[in-house]
């Protein structure tokens, strides 16, 4: 259905391309300014929407945030996700690409994601460390598979808590090379994938 504003014809948005919307504007603002700093009524002005019925979608601003959070983590998760069979050096270095791919398309919202831990608020949070417990659970999934390394390898303690820490590089990483590029996408992309492998070699 279409609408006239000034003279102008728009059309009016479903109830799904309008919550994208709203949490498209909500990750934008949420990547430039912690939690706290972000005001309900100015993601309706951006929006072009009235506070109503922004507050008719997400009821809160912590389930606007966690929103955001969410959609955030599960497209990460998606784009991320590897193909059964296929060994971890090759698999690392087409997930570290659409990793990087992600990163560049959904900047806001990647930056976004990564405030999450930062917010006061404790169900945020819980849902970030949900996304980064998926991660996890990824990479140790590939390596559980992989002749190379092995299912022995993946229940290792040490193990999980490598790729924690390498989860944790490669999010700073990322953000270092959002601010302001000093390598190439395939340079980063090298750089996180030896990180890891140095880890897990014996």
């Amino acid at each position: 259905m279409a609408v006239n504003q000034g003279g102008r014809t728009r059309r009016r948005l479903s109830t799904g391309e309008r919550r994208e919307q709203l949490l498209s504007v909500g990750a934008r603002l949420f990547s430039e300014s912690p939690y706290d700093d972000v005001w309900i009524e100015r993601v309706a002005e951006i929006a072009g929407v009235s506070r109503g019925l922004l507050y008719h979608y997400f009821p809160t601003k912590r389930d606007f945030f966690a929103a955001v959070v969410e959609r955030e983590s599960e497209r990460m998760l998606r784009m991320t996700a590897g193909v059964p069979g296929v060994p971890v050096r090759e698999r690392l270095a087409a997930g570290l690409d659409a990793y990087l791919s992600y990163v560049e398309a959904h900047a806001h919202g990647y930056r976004a994601l990564h405030r999450a831990d930062a917010a006061g608020d404790r169900e945020v949070r819980r849902l970030y460390r949900r996304a980064l417990a998926a991660q996890e659970r990824q990479i140790l999934a590939a390596l559980a598979e992989d002749p190379e390394f092995g299912p022995a390898l993946g229940a290792r303690p040490d193990t999980r808590l490598a790729v924690r820490g390498w989860l944790a590089f490669t999010t700073a990483v990322c953000l270092e090379w959002l601010r302001g590029p000093t390598l190439e996408r395939e340079q980063v992309r090298d750089l996180c994938a030896r990180a890891l492998l140095g880890v897990l070699a014996d």
